[in-house]
């Protein structure tokens, strides 16, 4: 039984399909493309595509939909700054977003839908609003009336007195001070669009309930997002939503906590942003020390030429989704050396058995999973079993990422355990050979769902790691020289200060030595 904290109800529930079927629809808010995307902009999809890969291996036909934002204020100010038009400023960093996120081997998404391409459903739906009474026109512009509808604040838990709303220049021409923009007049200059209330353009809220309604339907199962779109986006999300149709939006929301600046840095764009370790679920810290655009985050293209998308991927998935990431480049590199233990084992695995772990076959679902291992015998295989058990219950509560790689750290223990007390690299005995072997598809089984180990990453090839593979194969063989002299102490200093500067030599039966980045 998979389980979903709730934040509506602020409690884990059992997740059921709307329908009582396995269709299951799911929504992440994207990005607003106007500059590079950074890190930041990377956990949402990182996590929503691990929960519908999770979803898919329970048995669940998943569609998955990330929107764009290909028309707001900031896309308009940067476009005129750097003199093209909103919509080529807009693909072009569409392009940058979605090879980012291509590099994090997020490949589950099922639909990118732009907003401007929904413009002509959006307007129907601001008039089924108004017609109901739950909007109004005023001067070009159209304003949600949030007294109109009583449930307002139920997702962010907060009372109409405690919002504030937007736009504080047309404060005169709204009813309340937190009703919300459905529609904005067209300013001298700006694109927009004919509407029966003159040329314009779509508030930012409108554009996730039409395109959800869309392609969800009136109600669907998972709606995603950063824990700072609680309020007011997700929260206006559900007003306009359910007042158009009458109708609950969404079963679940789920809201993923917010990439900090982590305290051995403190700065995001030359200032300190935060001065506590915020909590899971505390909005008002993580706010503060959140990383985006505005506070100078770097371009997340630059960081993949520094860590593997594997690196970042694996670094985001050891967090749980609802906590704050602790983001510093010494933490993804801590992250990166703790890898560096299963891509040796793998290269370990090919020397026992001569095949290849990433070739291994694997069950692709939870069922043909619990028949392989309930066929495995023996000790060795009972407690990889035993371990897969405990991996599977953390993802069935709440989609515990952080605790499944936790347990895949147990179970490769094991793998090695079962390795070295069988000395299978020198005996090479076939009948334990295939018992690894098992062990490591349900490995690999496990790796599948977080996204991770899939495919071998390549080493780059160049001058650089060319003069870095003749370096360290001339220092592997000067300490080997230096061992066949009984100079131990240089043999050593060698793999000692190796080992100082991120590099572990490991000696292999035969007289082989290899080496690895830590």
């Amino acid at each position: 039984m998979i389980q979903i904290y709730n934040t509506l109800s602020k409690s884990k529930e059992e997740f059921k399909t709307v329908s009582g079927t396995n269709k299951v629809g799911m929504y992440l808010c994207g990005p607003t493309v106007y500059k590079p995307s950074h890190i930041g902009h990377m956990v949402g999809p990182v996590i929503f595509d691990t929960v519908k890969r999770y979803l898919v291996y329970n048995g669940y036909d998943v569609r998955f939909i990330i929107n764009i934002t290909d028309v707001d204020d900031k896309l308009i100010n940067e476009s005129n700054a750097r003199g093209i038009s909103m919509a080529a400023l807009a693909a072009e960093m569409t392009e940058d977003y979605q090879a980012n996120i291509r590099a994090l081997n997020v490949k589950t998404v099922s639909d990118f839908p732009r907003a401007t391409e929904h413009i002509k459903n959006m307007i129907p739906f601001i008039q089924r609003l108004i017609d109901r009474g739950y909007a109004y026109p005023a001067e070009g512009d159209v304003y949600f009336d949030v007294a109109k509808f009583p449930e307002y604040g139920k997702l962010s838990h907060r009372t109409l007195e405690q919002m504030q709303g937007e736009g504080g220049s047309m404060a005169s021409q709204k009813r309340n001070a937190a009703d919300f923009a459905l529609w904005k007049a067209a300013k001298p200059g700006e694109p927009s669009w004919e509407s029966p209330w003159g040329p314009g353009r779509p508030g930012w809220h409108i554009e996730c309930s039409v395109m959800c309604h869309e392609m969800l339907g009136d109600t669907f199962e998972i709606h995603g997002g950063g824990l700072d779109l609680m309020f007011p986006h997700h929260e206006n999300e559900i007003a306009q939503s359910e007042c158009c149709t009458g109708k609950p939006y969404v079963k679940y929301w789920m809201h993923n906590g917010l990439m900090q600046a982590s305290s051995e840095i403190g700065k995001v764009g030359g200032r300190k942003t935060r001065a506590a370790e915020p909590e899971e679920g505390d909005l008002a810290s993580q706010e503060g020390g959140k990383i985006s655009k505005s506070k100078g985050a770097a371009a997340f293209k630059d960081m993949l030429k520094e860590f593997t998308g594997e690196n970042i991927r694996f670094f985001v998935l050891s967090t749980h989704y609802r906590r704050p990431i602790d983001y510093s480049k010494e933490r993804i590199q801590q992250i990166g050396a703790g890898m560096e233990a299963f891509y040796r084992f793998f290269k370990r695995f090919q020397r026992v058995t001569g095949e290849s772990f990433y070739s291994l076959p694997y069950a692709k679902n939870r069922v043909d999973g619990d028949n392989f291992a309930s066929s495995l015998q023996g000790d060795f295989l009972k407690g990889i079993v035993e371990s897969r058990a405990r991996c599977l219950a953390s993802m069935d509560d709440d989609f515990n990422t952080g605790g499944m790689i936790g347990e895949l750290f147990e179970m490769l223990k094991r793998l090695n355990k079962f390795v070295d007390e069988n000395k299978l690299e020198e005996t090479k005995d076939a009948a334990l050979a295939k018992q690894l072997e098992a062990g490591a598809r349900i490995f690999r089984e496990l790796a599948a769902i977080l996204g991770v180990f899939e495919e071998e990453i390549k080493q780059e090839e160049g001058e650089d790691s060319n003069l870095v593979n003749d370096l360290m194969n001339l220092l592997i063989e000067l300490r080997k020289n230096a061992k066949k002299a009984k100079d131990f102490a240089t043999a050593d200093a060698i793999r000692n200060q190796l080992n100082a500067l991120g590099i572990t030599l490991e000696d292999r039966p035969g007289g082989v030595t290899e080496w690895s980045r830590n």
